[in-house]
């Protein structure tokens, strides 16, 4: 009998999350289906191992790691037409942004990373809508942002983002973000309700602010070399158990920031629930960086966005 498929799947967050257990049911399917062919293994977060986050891009494209998943902006350096998922309110509605990222607009945006990494690309987790939290102030309209120091994921169409509404962003990773939201030398930081309680801020910031600014999906990417070697029955396997994780972790994420809201207010923090009028100020302060991305990416890429 030949030596079975080595299947290593990867992530950054602790096993309880929901990504993680989105990759258990992609193993346990396997597992199922193909026996003693494969042999699945996990590496819940890599970050415990001494890795940062981003770490998992090449812990991927260089094979030692099968499969994992990390925020699409986290690419955009070398995939530029990804900057199109970092633009502020883009999206109004979950279900919107999920038809967009399954449909034209996700099927362009894989074809882009597998041109330019040695990835194939099956589907897009969802991270969601993220919000604001810091340790300074309560913030309510762009104004309350001015010098606040803010963490943003490394993307130029993000720190340009936070720079029209008046803070001072700073593209790090998230191990780093951690460390400095913990010592107090960053005053705020972006994220969904989930990923602030999962790594600990809302024990250091006290006002959040639910100002849903972005949409962020997680590629699922796998080592294209391995992937494209493996028998046909496997690779169909592969893409429907993706399909099917995809579903099941998009669930998770809305129960996920249910919970992560209790927690904050447990912890006691303020949340802000932005009126109308409030979210719309935000929404015009970074009016110009939408004007100068429809004449970078054209009204092609543009439609796709809102085409569902």
């Amino acid at each position: 009998m030949p030596d079975p498929i080595q299947i290593r799947m990867g992530g950054y967050g602790p096993a309880s999350t929901g990504f993680s257990r989105a990759l258990k049911s992609i193993g346990d399917r396997l597992t199922a289906e193909f026996g003693d062919r494969v042999d699945v293994k996990y590496v819940w977060n890599i970050m415990e191992l001494g890795y940062r986050a981003e770490d998992i891009l090449w812990l991927v494209e260089h094979g030692l790691l099968t499969l994992g998943y990390q925020s699409s902006s986290y690419l955009t350096d070398r995939v530029p037409d990804l900057g199109i998922a970092d633009l502020p309110f883009l999206f109004a509605r979950t279900q919107a942004a999920r038809a967009a990222m399954d449909g034209a607009l996700g099927d362009l945006l894989a074809r882009k990373i597998e041109e330019r990494l040695n990835y194939r690309v099956l589907g897009w987790f969802e991270n969601g809508f993220r919000h604001i939290s810091n340790r300074v102030r309560e913030v309510r309209a762009p104004a309350d942002l001015a010098g606040l120091r803010i963490r943003v994921l490394p993307s130029k169409l993000q720190a340009r983002t936070f720079e029209l509404l008046g803070a001072v962003p700073i593209r790090m990773d998230l191990t780093q973000a951690i460390a400095m939201i913990a010592a107090g030398t960053i005053d705020a930081q972006e994220n969904p309700l989930s990923n602030t309680v999962t790594y600990g801020v809302h024990k250091f910031h006290r006002f959040h602010t639910l100002s849903n600014h972005f949409y962020i999906s997680r590629p699922i990417f796998l080592h294209r070399t391995a992937f494209d070697a493996w028998p046909a029955d496997l690779q169909r396997a592969m893409r429907s158990a993706v399909t099917e994780a995809v579903a099941f972790q998009r669930a998770l994420h809305v129960q996920e920031e249910e919970d992560a809201r209790k927690a904050i207010e447990a912890q006691g923090c303020e949340i802000v629930e932005l009126g109308a009028a409030e979210h719309d100020a935000f929404a015009a302060a970074v009016e110009p960086l939408l004007n100068e991305a429809r004449a970078t990416f054209g009204r092609a890429l543009f439609d796709l966005t809102c085409s569902t």
